[in-house]
C-alpha cells in the first residue's frame, strides 16, 4: 500500500507560479501567471474563492503568505509595488500598502518567546475597549470600498489586528530591499546592507537573528551567484515586549486611518452630482441672457415684487421646472443629513480614538529609557496629535456649513416653489403662502451671499457660482476651498487676533480656513506616517551582517521557472532554535540534498554545520542491482516539520519512464550519533561549490515514507506538518496531485511534531508558527472526516 493517501488531482488552466498550504485549515492558496489568487480545500481540490487581478492593485503576484492564525493571506504585486492583505472568508482587500520595490519575496512568522511581563501584556485586556466607545459600521449602501467595516456582526477591525501575539511579515525585494512589518501592518525595520535580489528570508522565532537568500547578478556574464547572509536582529529580541506594545499600537493606529478613509468615500459617495446643477443652469442663465441685469437683481426682483423677467421666467419653468426643483431639494436634503451622520458618528469616532491612541504613544516615547533606543520620538508624535487636532476641527467647520446651507435651501426652494407656481398660475396651497418679514430677509441674505457673479472662479472652475457649499470639501482635486466660510464678526477669531499669547500657544489646534477637508486628512495621513517611519529606521540601522556564505552559481537561461519554486529554502526550528538552508549542487549529475544550519543567536555554533545528503537505492523495481548506490536526484525539499524534510526525487540514471518519488527525510537519519566525521571547514574565499568535495555526505536509504508518483512529472512540493499534507506541482506547473502525509508507521515522528507551520513554496520560508499550547485545535479534521463535497462552496471555509 502507498505511504501516502492521495485525496485529490487537477489539472489547472493557468500555469501556477506559487502555493502555500494554510496554517490552521485544509486550505491552500495558489497563485498563477494569469495574475489570479486562488483559494482551494484540500478535499478533490475544490476551489473555495478566486480573486482576479485588476487595475488598481496589479496583475503580477511574486509572493504568497499566510497569516500565523490562517485568516489573512497576503500577496504581493510586483507591477504596482503594492501588498494586499486578503481575507480568508472571502476574496475582499482588508488592507494594502505601497512598498518601493518590486516584491520577490515574503515570509510570515510568530514570535514564540515567552517573558512575564509579554504574558501579562497578552492577557490585559485593551484599555481602550473600556475608554473608547466601540466604532460604529459603515453603512452598506456604499461602493465595496465599505465593505470591510460594514458587517455588523464581524469586527473587522480586530480581524485585521488579529491576535496580540506578535508576528511580522518579513518582504524582501530587488536591490537588497528588505523590510519587517509588525501584524503585516506596521514597518518595524527597513533593514540596508544586504546585496542583491531576495530569493528567500527566515526570521528567527526568538527575533534574534534573520536568515536571507539572495542572488547577486554579475554583470560580465549570464551567472547569478546564490548568497546565504545571516543578520544579526538582537535589539528587537532584546526589547521585545517594548516592540510588541508599539507596533500593537500603530496597527491600532494604522487601522483607525483606514476607517476614517472609508468614512471619507462614503461622504463623497453620498454626495451627488445632482447638487451641482443650480450652479450649471445659473452660470448657462448668465451665458444666454441679453439684459445687463445681474442674476442677483433678477432674483431680488422676484423676492421683493414678485415679478421676473421673461429670461428667469424661462429658465425656473423650462430648464428647471416645478418637478426639476422638487427633486432637487429632495436630493439636497437627503445628500446632506447622509454626509452629516457620517461625520457624527463616524469621522468624529475614528478621529477621536486615533487621538487617544497617539496620545498613549506620546506617553511611551516620553519613557525613553525603554523606548528611546526603538526611535520613538515625543516631539513627532506631537505633531500628529496636532494634524490630528486640525482635521477635527476642520470636519466640525462642516458640520456648520451643512447646518447652515440646509437651512438655506429649504428658505429658498420653498419660497421659490410658490413664486414658480404662480408663474404657472397653479393653486398654491394657504399654508405655502404664508412668508414672514424675517423669511423675505433671510433668503434675501442668502441671494446676496451666494448669487454673486464671480468671473475668476469661471476661469477656474468653468462656473460663475458657487452656491453649493458642500461639495468643495470633499472633492480630492481641490486643496483650497473656492468659498471658504465667512470669519468676520467671529468674537472668538477676534479674540485670537487680539491675544498675542494664544496666538502661538501649543494649546490650539491650527486652523486652515482655507483648505479643503481633503486637503486636512492628507496633510494628517502624511504627518502620522513621518512620525511611524522613525523606528523602522532605527531600528534598521541596529541590524548588522553577522554571517555571509556564498553558495554557489547558478545559469539565468533556466529563467522560465518562477522564482518561488527554486531552492534554496528557509526554515527555522522554534524548539532547539537552529536555521536551516536546504539546497542543492549538481555533482556528476546527481543533485544532493544540502543541508546548512546555523543557530538564531549568532554568537553561538551548532555541530554538523553543513551535511550532505545522497539517496540509496530504495525502490526495488528500479535498476537491476546498480554498483553505484546513488540512484536519485533531488528535484525539491520543504521541511515538513522539525524532525522531517520531504523530498521530490528522480531515478538519476538514463532510462525511458524515469519515476518521480515523494519521499519524507527524517533528519534523525542524517544526524546520528555515530559515525560523526570531521566537522567541514569552510574557506570564506570560495563558493561553497568549490569545496563540495570536502562536505560530509551521509547516504540514506528510506525504507516506507516514500511513494512513486506514477504518470506524473512532478517538479515541486509544498507541505504542511500541521495538518499533515503536501501538493505536488509537475513541472509544467499545471498539474497538481494532493496528499494526506499522516502514516500509521510514521507514529514517533507525529507525536512529537512541533507547533510548526510548514513553509509552503519553495523559495519562500513562511513560517507560519503556531504555539504549543494551540496544537490540539490546529490539527483538526483529516481528510477522512471531511464531507462528501460534490459542489464548488465559495463561502464555507470550515475545515
Amino acid at each position: 500500500m502507498p505511504a501516502f493517501r492521495q485525496v485529490g488531482e487537477k489539472q489547472l488552466p493557468q500555469e501556477v507560479v506559487f502555493m502555500a498550504w494554510s496554517p490552521k485549515r485544509d486550505l491552500i492558496a495558489l497563485a498563477n501567471r494569469a495574475g489570479e489568487v486562488l483559494l482551494h480545500r484540500l478535499a478533490n481540490f475544490q476551489r473555495v474563492w478566486s480573486l482576479p487581478p485588476n487595475e488598481n492593485t496589479g496583475k503580477e503576484v511574486t509572493a504568497l503568505a499566510w497569516r500565523p492564525d490562517g485568516k489573512i493571506l497576503a500577496f504581493g504585486l510586483t507591477d504596482t509595488k503594492r501588498i494586499i492583505l486578503c481575507d480568508v472568508e472571502k476574496p475582499e482587500s482588508l488592507h494594502s500598502f505601497s512598498v518601493d520595490s518590486s516584491i520577490t519575496y515574503m515570509h510570515w512568522m510568530e514570535v514564540t518567546e515567552e517573558s512575564s511581563v509579554l504574558t501579562s501584556f497578552y492577557n490585559a485586556e485593551d484599555e481602550s475597549n473600556l475608554l473608547l466607545p466601540k466604532l460604529p459600521a459603515l453603512p452598506k449602501n456604499y461602493s465595496t470600498t465599505a465593505k470591510i467595516f460594514s458587517e455588523e456582526k464581524s469586527d473587522e477591525i480586530m480581524k485585521l489586528l488579529g491576535d496580540v501575539r506578535l508576528n511580522a511579515l518579513v518582504l524582501g525585494g530587488s536591490s537588497g530591499f528588505i523590510e519587517i512589518y509588525a501584524y503585516g501592518m506596521f514597518k518595524i525595520a527597513t533593514v540596508t546592507g544586504v546585496a542583491g535580489s531576495c530569493r528567500g528570508l527566515s526570521l528567527s522565532s526568538d527575533l534574534k537573528s534573520l536568515s536571507v537568500i539572495t542572488e547577486i547578478q554579475d554583470s560580465s556574464d549570464n551567472e547569478a551567484e546564490i548568497t546565504y547572509f545571516q543578520l544579526d536582529t538582537s535589539l528587537l529580541s532584546r526589547y521585545l515586549p517594548e516592540v510588541t506594545r508599539m507596533a500593537r499600537k500603530f496597527t491600532h493606529i494604522s487601522t483607525l486611518l483606514q476607517y476614517i478613509k472609508l468614512s471619507l468615500t462614503c461622504m463623497c459617495e453620498a454626495w451627488e452630482e445632482i447638487l451641482m446643477q443650480m450652479d450649471s443652469r445659473l452660470t448657462k442663465f448668465v451665458q444666454e441672457k441679453n439684459t445687463t441685469t445681474s442674476v442677483q437683481d433678477e432674483f431680488m426682483q422676484l423676492l421683493l415684487w414678485g415679478k421676473a423677467s421673461l429670461e428667469l421666467q424661462a429658465l425656473l419653468m423650462n430648464q428647471l421646472t416645478v418637478k426639476g426643483l422638487k427633486k432637487l431639494g429632495q436630493s439636497i436634503e437627503s445628500s446632506y443629513s447622509s454626509i452629516q451622520k457620517l461625520i457624527i458618528s463616524h469621522l468624529q469616532s475614528g478621529s477621536e480614538a486615533l487621538l487617544y491612541h497617539l496620545s498613549e504613544l506620546k506617553g511611551m516615547a516620553l519613557w525613553k529609557q525603554k523606548y528611546e533606543s526603538l526611535g520613538l520620538d515625543a516631539s513627532g508624535i506631537e505633531e500628529a496629535i496636532t494634524a490630528v487636532g486640525s482635521f477635527i476641527l476642520k470636519a466640525n467647520e462642516l458640520l456648520q456649513v451643512i447646518d447652515s446651507s440646509m437651512k438655506n435651501f429649504k428658505a429658498f426652494f420653498r419660497w421659490l416653489y410658490v413664486a414658480m407656481l404662480r408663474m404657472s398660475e397653479d393653486h398654491v396651497l394657504p399654508e405655502l403662502n404664508k412668508m414672514t418679514q424675517k423669511d423675505i430677509t433671510f433668503v434675501a441674505d442668502f441671494l446676496t451671499e451666494h448669487f454673486n457673479e464671480a468671473p475668476e472662479l469661471y476661469n477656474r472652475k468653468g462656473k460663475y457660482f458657487n452656491v453649493e457649499r458642500v461639495g468643495q470639501y470633499l472633492k480630492d482635486e481641490d486643496d483650497d476651498l473656492v468659498s471658504p466660510p465667512n470669519t468676520e464678526g467671529n468674537q472668538w477669531f477676534n479674540f485670537l487676533k487680539n491675544s498675542t499669547h494664544l496666538k502661538e500657544s501649543p494649546l490650539l489646534f491650527p486652523y486652515y480656513p482655507e483648505k479643503s477637508l481633503h486637503f486636512v486628512k492628507k496633510q494628517m495621513e502624511g504627518v502620522i506616517d513621518h512620525c511611524l517611519q522613525k523606528p523602522a529606521d532605527v531600528i534598521g540601522k541596529s541590524v548588522r551582517q553577522a554571517f555571509c556564505m556564498s553558495l554557489y552559481k547558478t545559469s539565468q537561461s533556466e529563467d522560465s521557472t518562477p522564482q518561488l519554486f527554486k531552492l534554496p529554502f528557509l526554515w527555522n526550528d522554534k524548539a532547539s532554535n537552529i536555521h536551516y538552508v536546504l539546497f542543492t549542487i549538481l555533482e556528476s549529475s546527481i543533485s544532493k540534498i544540502y543541508i546548512l544550519r546555523r543557530h538564531t543567536d549568532t554568537s553561538r555554533s551548532v555541530s554538523n554545520g553543513i551535511l550532505a545528503v545522497e539517496f540509496g537505492n530504495f525502490l526495488n523495481n528500479s535498476i537491476n542491482e546498480s554498483s553505484d548506490s546513488r540512484c536519485y536526484s533531488c528535484l525539491d525539499a520543504h521541511f515538513y516539520d522539525d524532525e522531517t524534510v520531504t523530498v521530490v526525487l528522480k531515478e538519476s540514471v538514463e532510462q525511458e519512464g524515469k519515476e518521480r518519488i515523494l519521499a519524507q527525510l527524517p533528519l534523525s537519519s542524517v544526524y546520528t550519533d555515530e559515525d560523526q566525521e570531521g566537522e567541514f571547514i569552510w574557506d570564506s574565499t570560495k563558493r561553497l561549490e568549490e569545496q563540495s568535495g570536502e562536505i560530509p555526505t551521509r547516504t540514506v536509504f528510506l525504507e516506507n515514507q516514500w511513494r512513486v508518483l506514477e504518470n506524473m512529472k512532478a517538479q515541486y512540493v509544498a507541505v504542511n506538518g500541521i495538518r499533515k499534507v503536501s501538493c505536488v506541482l509537475s513541472s509544467n506547473l499545471r498539474h497538481v496531485r494532493v496528499f494526506e502525509m499522516d502514516v500509521e508507521d510514521d507514529g514517533e515522528v507525529e507525536e512529537e511534531e512541533e507547533e510548526e507551520i510548514t513553509q509552503t513554496a519553495a523559495g519562500e520560508p513562511e513560517e507560519l508558527n503556531q504555539s504549543a499550547d494551540n496544537q490540539e485545535s490546529v490539527c483538526g479534521a483529516s481528510a477522512e472526516e471531511l464531507p462528501d463535497e460534490t459542489e464548488e462552496h465559495e463561502t464555507n471555509l470550515e475545515p
